[in-house]
């Protein structure tokens, strides 16, 4: 699997996530737009070719990571939303990083 499809199915996974999620409470559009929203248009840009899709999303993945751990810790009852979310976030920034690591790896073996 490219790096390019680990991040894309990474982005997938967690805009799915959150619809699920959101369809769960009570005003289940402003789920839609403040967490859904964000990993589908990163999902979009990535297959549209934008640079800077996988600095966005890891950037992006650390306040979903920062905002999994706080509901972990807050909200018992969604206690395994926001596990899922967590790890999700941790993919999203690996699969960001991987072609850097891969980059460097290859140059430091030269």
């Amino acid at each position: 699997m490219t790096a390019h499809t680990y991040l894309a199915s990474c982005l997938l996974a967690l805009s799915v996530l959150f619809v699920a999620w959101s369809l769960q409470h009570s005003q289940p559009l402003a789920g839609l737009l403040v967490f859904a929203l964000p990993p589908a248009l990163l999902l979009a840009a990535l297959w549209r070719g934008w640079p800077r899709a996988g600095f966005t999303a890891a950037l992006l993945a650390l306040l979903w990571f920062s905002h999994g751990v706080m509901l972990l810790w807050s909200a018992p009852a969604e206690r395994h939303w926001a596990a899922a979310e967590t790890l999700l976030a941790l993919l999203v920034i690996h699969a960001a990083c991987l072609p850097g690591w891969r980059a460097r790896s290859r140059h430091e073996h030269r």
